[in-house]
């Protein structure tokens, strides 16, 4: 596997495959590899014949106040998770390599990004499309991969590709959680002993939810009535919000029929946390 740092070296070597016929996967993501990245990965040496891996912690999603400084870093660790699951190049560019000092350009998004996490994180999903969409042209893959996890982003991503015709193809994988059911995250390395425990009314939650949905339960009011319910109940917990939307346009609803997503960000302490379901 290489690791590289540079845009020009990453093109150099697709350009070398594509000579070749080779078709290229791209998985992208902030660094601090866990086994959800690590099944992302996977999926994309399965289905295609080389596999770039960018970690790059992008400034440009991160709003004032938030955990830009402290994020977990650890690119020697990401490199051997990258090389035992049969990565080819890993892009690990610094910020003054994705972003000129005067740059200007942002890729922006309206409807689907003032939902959810957009609310209180107003300057996000700018972030990261224009992050995205560089990455794309920087790499130029056949496939990318991204996780349900972050449900909004999937979704923002897979309009944004076909509003501007990226000739790619957007691949959703499941979430991928502990076995007690919190779903991986590098930032559940903030969480001390008692947070850690504290973090599973998530989980539990979309468990509710999706129970009360498998019983019969047609009523999104209800079902959102009871899975808050059940993390404010949780002492530490302190609920962003929780919606039941349409999976696609992320616009509320009211019953439950065709593809819905149930989301929610809930702080444990002063960490974050996402979690979902679709249905």
């Amino acid at each position: 596997m290489q690791l590289v740092h540079t845009i020009d070296e990453v093109r150099a070597q697709v350009k070398a495959w594509k000579r070749e016929g080779l078709s290229v996967g791209l998985v992208p993501t902030m660094g601090y590899l866990h086994d959800g990245h690590k099944s992302l990965i996977e999926r994309a040496v399965k289905e295609n014949d080389r596999v770039v891996v960018s970690d790059f912690v992008n400034p440009t999603q991160f709003g004032e106040n938030e955990d830009l400084g402290s994020y977990p870093r650890d690119i020697k660790r990401d490199a051997a998770l990258c090389d035992a699951a049969g990565v080819e190049l890993l892009f690990n560019p610094s910020p003054e390599e994705m972003y000129y000092k005067d740059n200007c350009t942002f890729v922006d998004m309206n409807r689907l990004t003032d939902v959810l996490c957009g609310k209180t994180r107003p300057i996000h999903f700018s972030g990261v499309c224009s992050v995205v969409t560089k990455l794309f042209h920087i790499v130029t893959p056949d496939r990318a991969y991204f996780g349900q996890k972050d449900a909004q982003q999937l979704a923002v991503i897979r309009r944004m590709v076909r509003d501007l015709n990226f000739d790619i193809e957007i691949v959703g994988c499941p979430i991928v959680r502990e076995a007690d059911g919190l779903a991986m995250s590098s930032r559940n390395t903030y969480l001390n002993e008692e947070e850690r425990k504290a973090a599973l009314v998530l989980s539990q939650a979309v468990r509710l939810g999706e129970e009360l949905i498998e019983a019969g339960e047609k009523n999104a009011a209800v079902i959102k009535e009871k899975m808050i319910a059940h993390i404010e109940a949780e002492p530490l917990a302190k609920i962003d919000y929780v919606e039941i939307v349409d999976a696609q346009s992320l616009e509320p609803v009211s019953e439950i029929r065709g593809e819905i997503l149930a989301a929610m960000a809930v702080y444990i302490g002063k960490t974050r946390l996402i979690d979902n379901f679709i249905r």
